[in-house]
């Protein structure tokens, strides 16, 4: 047993995802967040709010920054947030005119949340995109199964029989609309969440919507009328998206952890894990992994809902908890398509209902 089940390197095989877990390392923050820097300088100097000149001295800088990781981890113990430390660093090497222009309106939360929008998008689209090959998957076992039929069963019960294309279409159909809600929710999950001190842009003589319009831009992100500092309804609902693969693919999980019982013996495996005591068993380990992946993400959640009490104009104890449990229902909703994908390519029919 760990505490970081997703990296550990034993339980990482089972439980974790080498290509999502590129989005959750200090690097890809710090790279965000100096995008930020980056972007925030040059619609700022777009507006005329700071020179030209030191736009391209920050992004210069940003370029070429390597940072003190030991410093920024004593920074953020000290005040909660990575970002003061972080702008020090930065400045120590700009011109005090380019420094006093760096971070200029803007607040530690910009920059982290605009980290987090930027990599929560980029999950999203992998997520996505395993999705589609799932739908093909089993679209395409629902053209090789033609006319076959399985027992249904209701209530844990046999029933009557059934297409085994109906089975399919019941793992596929919430698929298909998981990745419809993906287009629906991204304009507030992917947002930038941009408001300076207390959240009103004031710091930004006025032009505070237009220059976040510009950063939004710049960064690929969704451009917010206001700060959504404390909004945080479209964070949660892109938890709850990320509960809902992991749900659509536990119902997956535990039909065919049922349909590969011996006694029912609907679905053949290949491959499936060994027993250190009964060699003759081959265990629908992936299957499992599914549930259990499921039931996680379904607990965490509902931490999330707790989010969203921010209290007044910003909650440093709501917007950590984010921190916390955001990232690892990210690498659960990863760790289910990677192992659902495994799993489908495994999985064919009995002989015995394919000609029954």
């Amino acid at each position: 047993m760990t505490a970081a089940v997703f990296s550990n390197p034993i339980l990482a095989g089972l439980l974790g995802d080498e290509e999502l877990s590129s989005y959750f390392t200090a690097e890809s923050d710090i790279e965000a967040m100096l995008a930020f820097e980056t972007a925030l300088a040059e619609a700022e100097a777009a507006e005329g709010l700071i020179p030209a000149e030191s736009a391209a001295a920050i992004a210069a800088r940003a370029a070429g920054f390597a940072p003190d990781i030991a410093s920024l981890a004593d920074g953020t113990a000290r005040d909660g947030v990575v970002v003061p430390d972080l702008l020090r660093q930065l400045r120590s090497d700009l011109a005090d005119d380019h420094a006093a222009a760096l971070h200029k309106g803007a607040t530690s939360q910009d920059v982290i949340d605009a980290s987090m929008a930027m990599r929560m998008q980029g999950v999203s689209l992998v997520l996505d995109r395993r999705l589609a090959a799932l739908v093909d998957g089993l679209a395409e076992w629902s053209i090789a199964a033609a006319d076959a039929e399985v027992m249904a069963h209701t209530r844990m019960q046999a029933a009557r029989p059934t297409r085994f294309q109906r089975k399919l279409s019941a793992w596929s159909d919430p698929l298909v609309r998981c990745r419809l809600r993906r287009e629906e929710i991204a304009p507030r999950a992917f947002a930038l969440r941009f408001g300076g001190a207390v959240g009103d842009r004031a710091s930004l003589d006025g032009k505070g919507d237009a220059i976040a319009a510009r950063v939004a831009e710049i960064l690929g992100l969704w451009s917010a009328p206001g700060s959504l500092h404390t909004d945080r309804d479209g964070i949660v609902e892109f938890g709850t998206w990320l509960s809902l693969i992991t749900g659509a693919l536990g119902k997956f999980g535990q039909d065919v952890v049922l349909s590969l019982q011996n006694e029912v013996g609907e679905l053949a495996l290949q491959g499936g894990g060994g027993s250190s005591a009964m060699p003759h068993k081959q265990n629908p380990v992936g299957a499992e992994v599914l549930v259990t992946l499921a039931r996680f993400n379904a607990t965490l959640v509902s931490g999330l809902h707790q989010s969203l009490v921010h209290e007044n104009e910003r909650s440093g104890a709501a917007w950590t908890l984010e921190w916390m449990i955001l990232p690892q229902m990210a690498m659960a909703a990863g760790a289910a398509t990677r192992t659902a994908q495994d799993l489908l390519g495994r999985l064919s029919l009995a002989e015995a209902t394919r000609t029954g």
